[in-house]
Formats: C-alpha cells, structure tokens, sequence
C-alpha cells in the first residue's frame, strides 16, 4: 500500500488531469444525453425513430472526423489541445441549451460526441500511454476512473435538478463545469510530460522494434482481427443501457428496477479497471487482451435466458467494460509504439465511435421488424465468442514479433 501510496503522489498531477478529462466527457456520453431524450423528444416533435436516427447520424459523422482530430495529439500538448476541448464542449453544452431548430440537432449531437466522448477521452488515454510505460497499466485505469465517476454523479444530479430547473439550463451548467475544468487543467499541467518536446529515444517502440505509423498500421491484419472487438462492446453495451427501458419492460420489471443494478456496475467496473491495470503491468497486453470479453458472452447469455438473474448478468457485463478501458488502450502503445500513437489510436476511436452509432439504431430496427431484444442477445452473446477468437488470432499470429521488440 505505501509503494501504491509513493506511485500516487508522485504522479498525483498527471494522474488527475487524465481523471478531469475522462470525467468531463460524460457530457458527450449517451448515457448523459439519453438523460434527455424524452424532453428532446418533445421539444422537437420526434418520435424515437426519428431521434434514434439523429444520434446515429450525428454520432457516425463524429467517428469520421475522429479520424483526423485524435491526430492532433501527436502534434499539441494535452494542456493545449485539452484546453481547446474543454473549450469546444462547452460551446457544443451551450448549443444544445439554446438550439431552437430540429435540424441542428443531429449538428449538436455531432458536436457533444466529437468533443466530449472522442476528444476528451482519446487525449486522456494517448497521455497515459504515452506518459508511462513501466506503470502504463495502473495509470490508464487510474484515469480512467474518471468515467466511473461521471457515470455514478452526474446522471443522479442531472435527474435531481430536473426537479427545480428547465432542462435548457442544465445544459448551461454543464458548459460552465467544462469552462471551469480548463484552468484547473491547466494548473495540473503546469509542468507537463509533453510528448511534443520528448525525444525519440523516450519514445515506447512496438513489434518488430519499430515506431509504427498509422498507414502501416492499416496494412497489417493485426489491426483487422481487432476491428470487431473495437466495434462490440462499443455497439452492444451502448445499445444495452440506449433501450433499458424497454428491455426492462419486456422481462416485466420497473425502471427503477433496472437502474437499481447500475451501481452495482459501476463498482464492478472501478475493480476491473484497477484490477487489470496492475495484471497488465504483471503480464502485459499480449496475455490479457484476448480473453476479456469473454464474459460479455456471459452477460448477453444471461439477458436473454433470465439463467442466473440480472445482478449477475451486470457483473459479467462490467468486468469485459472495465478491462477494456485500460487493455485496449495500452495494446496500441505496447504493440504499435508510442511515436505515433495519437494517429493510431484516433483510427481505433473511430472504429469505436462509430460501433456506439450502429448498436442503438441495428438493434432499434430489429426490435421494429419483430426481433424481440432477447433474441438478439443471444445474437450477441454469439459476436463475443467471434471478437474472442479474432483477437486470440491475432495476438498469436504477432506474439513473435512483440517478443523480438522488447
């Protein structure tokens, strides 16, 4: 406990400045913005169709746009480019408060999901990988708490001042909370590990000894056998908790039922994440990575059938979220290198992007054409044993040349 104790305040400031930024981007999260979508609804005169159908588009044109913006963290410093974040979420906090035309909406949404869950969580977790290597893992899953603590705070405030204030000002606060992360931000980073003025030699190198680029990246089928654990639990847990309320309706339980098990979730979630981080450190990406959405095979099993009860299905569910929080983000740096990793890792935001724009509208469609949402978490039960074997694949396919790099 006391070397854990010497770990954290020596490397007190970066650490929280990645917690800053990951929590801050709950505000470009659906699960923040679906807070909002029976008022949105409303105002707008939308049917779920129709608002299912501005998220995917606003959401899907983000992904694109990923792929150029989290190239910028190779470029600026995370105090500047955090700073220029903060800053455009808090403008895209305003939009959505003051916005009076329907079609601006799919522009906001574009907006908040760029910003908040692209950008902020993409510099966040470029910076830890970048900024550590012996402690990669325990630093990713220290930041990464930041999620876990926007996701247990700000949706029960959020629903406790829908009870005083018109949901239009809510949205106002939200973008002077992000004003107000900029100089604290900056004051964290007032001395920052910058990777702009790194040498090369402090630079983390992947297979084959090399400093992969992005475009090279894309040519090896490694990045290809990831593809669709990048786009799973992007797309299924997103539509998981987009349709709870009909999910809940369907096995015959309240909401209020349903949402009893989230903090639950949340803290399965923290103990994977911290839990992984210090196995990653122990064994390393390579031993970890292809197993750890095995247990997604469990939850969605259990979804659908009613097996085991919910409770177990949402412990299943945030062990595979809490691991991928910290193995996906350390597999870029330790397999790919670090002297590129925002343009690398920008591609696999996308991939992920773009998976939380799918799920909610594929899953919406079946629903629509008769395919109940048990049966199509069989389905998905089924994804998971595929995204199993493609990484497991994968890795054994490029372990050797991992092993010639260290």
């Amino acid at each position: 406990m006391s070397a854990l104790s010497t770990y954290l305040r020596s490397n007190l400031p970066w650490l929280s400045a990645g917690m800053l930024l990951t929590c801050l981007s709950s505000f470009g999260q659906t699960f923040f913005i679906a807070i909002f979508a029976a008022e949105l609804q409303t105002a707008f005169d939308l049917s779920h169709g129709a608002w299912g159908a501005m998220y995917t588009i606003g959401t899907t044109a983000s992904a694109l746009v990923m792929v150029w913006a989290g190239r910028q963290a190779d470029i600026f410093r995370v105090r500047t480019l955090g700073v220029l974040s903060l800053a455009a979420l808090a403008f895209a906090c305003l939009a959505m408060a003051l916005n009076p035309w329907v079609w601006m909406l799919p522009v906001v949404i574009f907006a908040l999901r760029l910003t908040g869950q692209g950008m902020m969580s993409h510099i966040a977790s470029v910076a830890m990988a970048r900024w550590f290597v012996a402690t990669r893992g325990r630093a990713l899953s220290v930041s990464a708490l930041g999620f876990s603590i926007g996701q247990a705070l700000f949706p029960l405030a959020v629903v406790a001042l829908m009870t005083l204030l018109d949901w239009h000002v809510i949205w106002v606060i939200c973008a002077g909370i992000a004003l107000l992360g900029i100089p604290v931000l900056l004051r964290l980073l007032s001395q920052e590990r910058t990777p702009a003025s790194m040498a090369k030699s402090s630079e983390s190198l992947g297979m084959q000894g090399l400093h992969w680029s992005r475009k090279a990246m894309l040519r090896h089928p490694l990045f290809w056998l990831m593809v669709p654990a990048l786009l799973g639990p992007s797309a299924f847990n997103t539509a998981f908790f987009f349709h709870q309320v009909h999910y809940a309706e369907v096995i015959g339980i309240t909401n209020m039922q349903m949402v009893s098990y989230f903090p639950l979730y949340t803290v399965i979630t923290v103990f994977a994440m911290l839990l992984s981080g210090a196995l990653l450190d122990r064994f390393g990406t390579a031993r970890l990575l292809p197993f750890h959405q095995f247990p997604m095979v469990i939850a969605f099993f259990i979804f659908a059938t009613h097996t085991f009860g919910l409770g177990i299905g949402f412990f299943f569910l945030a062990l595979t979220a809490g691991a991928q929080t910290t193995l996906i983000a350390a597999f870029w740096a330790e397999f790919y290198g670090t002297a590129h990793l925002g343009a690398i890792k920008a591609m696999a935001a996308a991939v992920m992007v773009f998976g939380s724009a799918i799920g909610p509208g594929i899953t919406g469609a079946l629903i629509d054409f008769g395919i109940g949402i048990e049966v199509q978490y069989i389905g998905v039960a089924a994804y998971f044993v595929f995204t199993t074997a493609s990484m497991w694949l994968g890795i054994s396919l490029t372990r050797g040349e991992l092993t010639r790099a260290a």
